[in-house]
């Protein structure tokens, strides 16, 4: 070889040197590019559950506001039955009822009540036996509270229960308050 034709080879030798150290250093950048959306995805997540955070304190602090009033009125509507001392009112939008829940019955010390309970009292299931509260609560009606038991009374129970308009119904239909000129 001549020495023109070994200057023109280490010539390209260093060209692709230097080719494959900016192939390598536009690599590295495209890593780098990758670390920072990674990053930003990331602070987007961590934005949007802090923006999620702030909605569901003021969703929460607005229903409560609006839950005491739904309570407030849920007492007055309870006041208006009781005064009238009826069991059911209809209403147009809905039904207020106040009714008197059955008596229940709780095994406080289940030892002592299976030593002095009678065997009407008992279900018995093969290798087990348990209270029939059914029945216990039956016996008390005519009977001293087992030993063992305690009756809670039932209360009376105020209710309410709303008439759902659909909204398929009402919709394409024109309400007209007033009269005509």
């Amino acid at each position: 070889m001549n020495e023109g034709e070994i200057f023109l080879n280490e010539l390209l030798a260093e060209a692709e040197a230097k080719e494959e150290q900016q192939t390598e250093a536009y690599y590295d950048l495209l890593l780098m590019q990758i670390s920072e959306l990674q990053e930003k995805i990331a602070h987007n997540f961590a934005e949007a559950e802090k923006e999620v955070k702030i909605i569901n304190d003021w969703a929460l602090n607005k229903n409560h506001a609006l839950q005491t009033k739904v309570e407030w009125l849920e007492l007055k509507l309870e006041y208006y039955i009781r005064e009238r001392k009826e069991k059911t009112i209809d209403l147009a939008h809905g039904v207020l009822k106040c009714h008197k829940k059955p008596d229940k019955v709780e095994i406080s010390d289940m030892q002592l009540f299976l030593a002095n309970a009678s065997s009407e009292l008992l279900t018995i299931v093969p290798e087990q036996v348990k209270p029939d509260l059914s029945k216990i609560k039956q016996y008390t009606k005519t009977h001293p509270v087992p030993k063992g038991v305690t009756l809670v009374p039932g209360v009376e129970e105020f209710s309410y229960k709303l008439n759902k308009r659909k909204e398929e119904d009402y919709v394409g239909e024109n309400t007209e308050t007033g009269t005509a000129a």
